[in-house]
């Protein structure tokens, strides 16, 4: 079964150029596009995503109050930021609010897919550019309960690897990555790699 993708993107060409990408793909199916989050959390329980585009700076509500509401709805949902700014304070918000990672709008074809393949796979796409950003606005405290292994498998995810990434960058199995994500969640009493980013960010446990 497809995969199911919504949509929500202000403007209309954008909005439709992402659909047609996907739609051409032949992987994923588009199950809604919206303009606007307030039309599209309406419609949420019929369109079902496994997987959000999310643009930023919308009419009404904004895509970090969207990102919010949508993964406390559908925890399972992933949610990728859509954007042209670059700009840190807004990038972090929407990782604290629960998304997965980030994709700039004029970015190619093949590079969108290759983002959006890479969230389903539980990787955290974002430009190099961004991730830095956030790694950055992270710095580092002496107290962090994790172990400095868990702690480098956490930047890696900060920094929008995949787990096959990580696990050949640190010469360990990609399933020890996953016992490490798994102590993370333990120790930092999350759930998400989101949740777990916004703990380790906010107690300065990174960088």
């Amino acid at each position: 079964m497809k995969k199911r993708i919504i949509i929500i993107e202000d403007n209309s060409k954008i909005r439709e150029g992402f659909a047609a990408v996907i739609e051409t793909s032949g992987e994923y199916f588009v199950a809604g596009q919206y303009d606007n989050c307030e039309e599209a959390l309406k419609k949420l329980p019929d369109d079902r995503p496994d997987l959000v585009l999310m643009d930023i700076d919308l009419p009404g509500m904004n895509g970090i109050e969207g990102t919010m509401r949508i993964r406390k709805q559908l925890p399972d949902c992933i949610v990728l930021i859509i954007t042209v700014l670059e700009d840190s304070q807004k990038v972090f918000q929407s990782l604290c609010a629960g998304a997965g990672g980030y994709i700039v709008k004029n970015s190619d074809i093949e590079h969108i897919l290759q983002n959006i393949a890479e969230a389903f796979s539980g990787g955290a796409p974002m430009s190099l550019h961004i991730a830095k950003m956030v790694v950055r606005s992270f710095g580092r405290a002496q107290d962090s309960p994790l172990s400095e292994r868990e702690r480098e498998v956490l930047k890696g995810i900060s920094e929008g690897k995949s787990y096959s990434k990580i696990a050949l960058e640190l010469f360990i199995s990609k399933e020890t990555v996953r016992s490490h994500i798994k102590n993370i969640y333990q120790k930092l009493a999350v759930n998400s790699k989101s949740e777990a980013l916004k703990v380790a960010g906010n107690n300065r446990w990174l960088g």
